[in-house]
């Protein structure tokens, strides 16, 4: 190993007083899921994590405040990080990683400053998760005609490759190996492309459907799954990470997990809360946030059984059908960059994206 295990801890470093926009980017372009938080002397004293992120999202929290308000609504027993002295013996660190069951551990100097990062992947690189995926990718796109008069939309490039492509890389990279591709309109341009697989290192299948299924009949002319699935569409650009929604499945046994975002909408009046015919409030120019459908879920194999083969089927009947049931059904909400390339605007700014990262 070397020396230095993330030279750049700094770069993953805020402060009480930073806002939580700040803390999110930094965790998203490290791709580490987690921020150091540091007073004045460069002394940690706390972290903010992918989980509480997420976690806050479902609370409804605030995130134009400040990293302290996040501090202040964690846990008591996350209130002191794990850490361990800077150039100590290796099978240390591995050991508090595996005791405390973390996946990063903040390494500190003599006053207590972080100096150094090590994670759980320097020790144990990421493996193959047993997961397969499932890609939609049959809609015809009639919204952005004529981009997809002769090109499906999954296909249309952006940062000069299809987006598809940046889907498979995306899966690849989080260690997905299986993945099938559902087609429909423009199949043929779909296989052609990517044949097997082969060359982008995973094993490519086909789903093709003769007529159009519905954003969940596909699954049902696939075998049952021996391991959770997820299913992502194929118009979907986002840097969602793949693992951290495994985990959190995982951690709330879920039956169906769905990744969700946070959509806000501006109410241009004043809006009369009434009692009768009482005014009680009177609110100017509203903002409503709602959590929505981000188009990406996790299946545990049982949930096959719902799905009913070659009629058409779509994702909200799925969820119905389970809640029917009272199947566990948990939501994932996300925070990295999502966009929907559903029309003309989105496009153009998943290409604005696309120039500035490294897609």
């Amino acid at each position: 190993m070397s020396e230095k295990y993330f030279p750049d801890v700094h770069n993953i470093c805020v402060t009480p007083s930073d806002s939580m926009p700040t803390a999110i980017s930094r965790m998203n372009n490290s791709r580490l899921g987690i921020a150091f938080v540091i007073d004045e002397h460069e002394r940690l004293v706390g972290t903010v994590t992918d989980g509480d992120v997420r976690r806050a999202a479902l609370a409804r929290m605030d995130f134009e405040g400040s990293v302290r308000s996040l501090l202040e609504q964690k846990a008591s027993k996350y209130a002191k990080p794990v850490s361990a002295l800077a150039g100590s013996d290796p099978a240390g660190y591995l050991a508090l990683l595996k005791q405390h069951n973390i996946l990063h551990l903040p390494l500190l100097d003599s006053a207590g400053r972080v100096v150094d990062l090590v994670t759980l992947n320097d020790f144990v690189p990421g493996e193959t998760l047993p997961l397969q995926a499932v890609i939609m990718a049959g809609g015809a796109g009639t919204r952005l005609l004529p981009l997809t008069e002769h090109i499906p939309k999954p296909m249309l490039p952006v940062g000069g490759k299809p987006l598809i492509e940046i889907i498979i890389e995306q899966l690849r990279d989080a260690g997905v190996r299986q993945i099938n591709i559902s087609t429909h309109h423009g199949h043929e341009k779909i296989t052609e492309h990517f044949g097997d697989g082969q060359h982008l290192g995973i094993e490519l299948s086909y789903v093709a459907e003769d007529q159009p299924l519905g954003t969940a009949g596909a699954l049902g002319l696939l075998k049952c799954p021996e391991h959770t699935m997820l299913v992502i569409n194929g118009d979907i650009l986002t840097g969602v990470d793949f693992r951290a929604m495994l985990a959190f499945h995982r951690e709330h046994s879920a039956d169906l997990t769905i990744a969700v975002r946070q959509y806000g909408i501006q109410v241009p009046y004043g809006v009369i809360e009434c009692d009768g015919s009482v005014v009680r409030q009177l609110t100017e120019k509203p903002a409503v946030n709602f959590l929505v459908n981000a188009g990406i879920y996790l299946l545990e194999p049982m949930v096959h059984q719902y799905i009913p083969s070659k009629q058409r089927f779509d994702m909200t009947d799925l969820i119905q059908r389970l809640l029917d049931v009272q199947r566990k059904i948990v939501s994932f909400p996300i925070h990295e960059y999502w966009v929907d390339i559903g029309q003309p605007s989105d496009y153009q700014l998943a290409q604005e994206h696309a120039k500035s990262s490294s897609l």
